[in-house]
């Protein structure tokens, strides 16, 4: 017996010690473009989806009028469309992320676009909270809750039919929104 618990004693403090040396002078996987750790999506989606669960909002504090969802749509242009792109207008810079940023506006499924089927508790969660080490950040101290609504129900509501002026927002470039301050050349020396 006394045996078996050295040895046990010995293995356990061998694991830390090997997992040491690898994170230290092996290759793992730091880079986007790396492929990812076995089991790792299992790993980090099953408590977020359980925090998430457990921590949404169940009920959804302003109704979907236009004039929220058209505020919704301005906010989304400047704060999420550089990474999850606009209708019709795919990201550059989402599927170059690890993991890749949704593109919101992309239909998939049956006739789900972006994130249309989830709750827009859900959706409010990942704008308030956002999601470690994936590259979406907490708006939490940037858009007050009214604003964080707005974008939750915009997106909520991407597979119904929306405004005019909601779509126009939604189908124009970044670089031709009058909000969007023109870009400085760059000068050659």
């Amino acid at each position: 017996m006394k045996k078996f618990l050295i040895g046990l004693l010995v293995g356990l403090a061998v694991i830390p010690i090997v997992a040491a040396i690898y994170l230290k002078f092996g290759n793992p996987p730091v880079a986007v473009t790396d492929p990812a750790f076995p089991f790792e999506k299992q790993i980090v989606h099953v408590p977020l989806h359980a925090r998430i669960d457990r921590e949404m909002p169940k009920t959804v504090p302003i109704e979907p009028s236009a004039t929220n969802l058209e505020a919704g749509a301005h906010i989304y242009r400047q704060e999420c469309a550089a990474c999850h792109g606009l209708n019709g207008l795919p990201s550059d810079i989402g599927p170059h992320m690890y993991p890749r940023a949704p593109q919101l506006w992309h239909p998939h499924g049956k006739g789900v676009i972006g994130v249309s089927d989830d709750p827009p508790g859900e959706t409010y969660w990942k704008v308030a909270n956002g999601i470690r080490l994936t590259g979406m950040p907490a708006f939490a101290k940037i858009l007050n809750e009214t604003q964080m609504w707005q974008v939750s129900l915009l997106l909520a509501n991407a597979d119904k039919p929306l405004p005019p002026t909601v779509m126009d927002l939604m189908r124009r470039p970044l670089d031709l929104d009058p909000q969007t301050p023109a870009a400085d050349p760059v000068s050659s020396k």
